[in-house]
């Protein structure tokens, strides 16, 4: 499932999705992409859908949705492409969406996300709203479609985290704020933290399913994530396109090179060096705390009470 040596491919900061699946055939596998009606959610699932597969946009605007799948459909000429309506911020549409799928799963990207909302939300179970739209929904999702995962024989799950996660680890006293003073980048860091959290307990649990998760930073790509910061402030040349941002998401998700790969983090196509230091402003690597596998059994028995 996992030796010590870290990953290291032949993939790079520049690299584009579909130089990363270039002659990967995923003729006959299934995949799910969240909020993949735009950014790197579509380019991921634009690439997947080139190389063959048959993907599910799960989108919350089913709209934009249909938008972005026949754009997929006109550019790949793959027909095989499909709108599932998922509001990450509800766990009734969420229980909806993994109860209405049938046949098993070979690949999910929980990819979609909100960033640094400017005051404090909650979701309609009453949970800050980036905690529970880039974590808890996606841990319902997963855990909602394990039977499908563990059905196709080898599925994963790609958990699109962010640097951010430096900003915070899980505060299990104060998931929702409501005793610490809400600030915007601390919740978006708590829950992407939580995201790659995600990631190394599913391996823990489900590897004996045939399932494997991992998690990824896809770098500073201008969507429209950036809607309540102003756009990026990252430097310009550490600045990547959408096909660049969608490449690690890829990877893990369908290139052999991840064959029994699982709990771990990922930026620019390569395995993450764990930081042990305050790390550099936009820089790279990985928090401990973001690994650490206690913290993962605490979260995942966490989320199992909160979904219900």
């Amino acid at each position: 499932m996992n030796d010590t040596q870290p990953f290291r491919g032949p993939f790079g900061f520049s690299s584009t999705a579909d130089e990363v699946l270039d002659g990967v055939d995923l003729t006959g596998r299934h995949a799910v992409v969240t909020g993949a009606s735009s950014g790197i959610g579509v380019e991921t699932a634009r690439a997947l859908a080139a190389a063959g597969a048959s993907v599910t946009l799960a989108v919350r605007n089913p709209g934009a949705g249909r938008t972005a799948a026949a754009g997929i459909v006109e550019s790949t000429g793959n027909k095989d492409v499909r709108v599932g309506e998922l509001d990450l911020t509800d766990l009734g549409s969420v229980r909806a969406f993994a109860d209405g799928w049938q046949g098993p799963l070979h690949v999910l990207v929980n990819n979609a996300g909100i960033m640094a909302v400017p005051e404090r939300e909650l979701s309609p179970e009453g949970h800050e709203i980036q905690f529970a739209t880039n974590f808890l929904g996606h841990f319902a999702l997963a855990t909602g479609l394990h039977g499908a995962l563990a059905a196709a024989s080898g599925a994963r799950i790609v958990s699109v985290s962010s640097n951010a996660h430096m900003f915070s680890p899980v505060i299990f006293d104060d998931l929702d704020f409501r005793i610490r003073p809400y600030d915007p980048w601390s919740a978006y860091g708590q829950s992407k933290t939580a995201d790659v959290l995600l990631a190394v307990e599913a391996t823990r649990r489900w590897a004996e399913d045939g399932v494997l998760a991992n998690a990824l930073n896809p770098g500073a790509i201008a969507t429209g994530l950036q809607k309540h910061t102003g756009g990026l402030r990252t430097p310009v040349e550490r600045r990547k396109t959408p096909a660049q941002g969608a490449a690690t998401s890829v990877l893990l998700a369908a290139s052999p090179l991840l064959e029994g790969i699982g709990g771990r983090y990922f930026e620019d196509c390569a395995e993450a060096a764990v930081v042990r230091t305050r790390p550099e402003r936009f820089g790279g690597g990985v928090a401990p705390w973001a690994l650490d596998a206690e913290n993962a059994t605490r979260l995942w028995d966490t989320a199992t009470a909160l979904v219900g």
